[in-house]
């Protein structure tokens, strides 16, 4: 397997993985999506809306969109899992349909982020796409967690790469257009 399918891959698995947990959030009881919890942020609410606002960022360094750090000037949370939830798939989508275009020359490409007091820093897209699929994976894992404290049970989230998980992933895959 090629590093551009590999990353096209994890843009698939991104939008099928957000999708479980958030059709698993959007059960939660009333209270629960907002309610402190231990983790890296305080709920399962500000973990979500940290997640979406870090895939702008990233987003916009990848297709040099030119926006920068300003992608979190003004920014106010989404107070509800249904709305997070819808611009969290679009943005899913946004960056599946990024990967897919991409050409193998592109990964090595470098582009200009916006690193504030740091200045800008020209980055490979490949590495950017690695890290913010790292970023992503490290703030599911937390949300899971916190998801186990919650009247909704955690959802299997590794059960997209494999031949032998087919079976486990068809009606969302095929529900999903993957």
């Amino acid at each position: 397997m090629q590093l551009l399918d590999h990353l096209r891959r994890m843009a698939g698995n991104n939008l099928w993985s957000n999708d479980r947990l958030y059709r698993a959030v959007t059960a939660l009881n009333p209270g629960e999506f907002e309610a402190g919890r231990t983790s890296f942020f305080p709920s399962i609410k500000a973990t979500l809306n940290h997640v979406l606002s870090v895939d702008l960022y990233y987003l916009d360094m990848v297709e040099e969109g030119g926006v920068g750090l300003a992608v979190f000037d003004g920014w106010t949370d989404f107070e509800t899992p249904d709305r997070l939830a819808a611009v969290q798939a679009e943005t899913d989508r946004r960056l599946l349909s990024f990967c897919e275009d991409l050409a193998g020359s592109d990964l090595d490409r470098r582009v200009q982020t916006d690193r504030g007091d740091d200045g800008v820093i020209p980055e490979r897209i490949g590495d950017l796409l690695a890290h913010l699929f790292m970023h992503q994976i490290h703030h599911r894992g937390q949300v899971h967690a916190m998801l186990s404290g919650t009247s909704v049970k955690p959802p299997q989230l590794d059960e997209f790469l494999l031949d032998y998980d087919i079976k486990l992933r068809k009606k969302e895959v095929e529900r999903l257009g993957l």
